[in-house]
């Protein structure tokens, strides 16, 4: 079994010369960003807000991502009845790191504006609120905007992960299930999220790691006999994925909106091929899970100074989860992804 620190106690994430006040993991962001006394230049800070939407039927993706000299706006369109994916991306250079919000928590706006498309991101109270509107998508158009309510008394995933180098770190807030309401129009045809089959994921990241960078991470979320489950898998950033010096995992299942805390689960990720099934095993048994693969993805990109190879797939997991308590909770068939994913940036 390894080391689990629950941070407990709310403080700054950095020390005044860049190093963290604590490492571990917690139920909610109490942790402040003080990005003032980051240990590193804005060309080494990567940030990215990154929401998921999805229900049986279809699923709406919309991330930005600051990597200092570069910055992305993306948005996924996902059909499971047809097994589709459609994506779009715009790029800005040299925007220093200041597009993006210090706090996870706080009230913000964050909007990208371009030629192609329209997209924001806002956190309104305990709403979270995505737009899109591009209308050239699919040759038809897109266009809408979905409503996250974000519940104030679940737990969350949090992690605050320190590397060998002191002013290197991951620090991650993810909210792994939020009742989504809205509609997204493409072309004459409409897509209704509602609340009671359409949750929404958060994953709001901030650190400086190594240029090369290996993670894998999952995630999925359903009622499971009247009951919200969802759970959050991964490893790969700095300590998590070292077994000397490691604090935590950020291994995760939350029932009823409680947080039960997993030791360490591996991915068996079939050569990294999203096109067949993808297993999870954990080393203290609580966590055995199988995943189909509904839509794969994989895509390779080499620009030199970045590189690029993802293997992912949204498919459907199944398998059994133990509770701290010791109650087993069977899962069939629900909806999420995971992700093998190698980067140099």
């Amino acid at each position: 079994m390894g080391t689990q620190i629950e941070i407990t106690e709310p403080s700054k994430l950095f020390n005044e010369d860049g190093t963290l006040v604590q490492t571990g993991w917690a139920k909610k962001p109490i942790l402040t960003y003080n990005k003032k006394n980051i240990g590193k230049s804005w060309w080494r800070i990567k940030e990215w807000d990154h929401y998921s939407v999805l229900n049986k039927e279809y699923g709406f993706q919309l991330t930005i991502g600051d990597i200092g000299y570069l910055t992305q706006m993306s948005y996924v369109w996902l059909d499971f009845k047809k097994k589709e994916r459609n994506e779009k991306s715009k790029f800005k250079f040299f925007t220093k790191s200041t597009l993006l919000p210090k706090s996870s928590m706080e009230d913000s706006l964050i909007e990208f504006p371009i030629d192609d498309f329209e997209a924001t991101l806002e956190k309104k109270g305990n709403k979270r609120i995505l737009t899109i509107e591009d209308p050239t998508f699919l040759d038809r158009g897109i266009s809408g905007s979905i409503t996250l309510n974000d519940i104030p008394k679940w737990d969350n995933t949090v992690v605050v992960t320190g590397y060998n180098k002191p002013k290197l770190f991951y620090y991650n807030h993810k909210i792994n299930m939020m009742p989504a309401k809205g509609n997204i129009q493409i072309g004459t045809e409409n897509y209704e999220f509602t609340p009671d089959k359409s949750f929404g994921l958060m994953d709001w990241g901030r650190g400086i790691w190594p240029y090369k960078t290996h993670w894998l991470w999952g995630s999925a979320c359903d009622e499971v006999n009247g009951v919200p489950v969802a759970f959050n898998i991964g490893y790969g950033f700095g300590q998590v994925g070292d077994k000397e010096g490691a604090t935590h995992t950020e291994n995760i299942v939350f029932y009823n909106g409680k947080a039960n805390k997993l030791d360490e689960v591996i991915f068996h990720s079939n050569e990294r091929n999203p096109t067949k099934p993808w297993k999870f095993t954990s080393n203290d048994d609580r966590f055995n899970m199988t995943i189909e693969p509904l839509i794969p993805h994989r895509e390779k990109l080499n620009f030199g100074v970045i590189y690029l190879d993802s293997a992912l797939m949204h498919g459907l997991y199944s398998g059994d989860i133990i509770l701290d308590d010791g109650k087993t909770i069977h899962i069939e068939n629900m909806l999420g992804h995971c992700e093998d994913i190698y980067w140099r940036w």
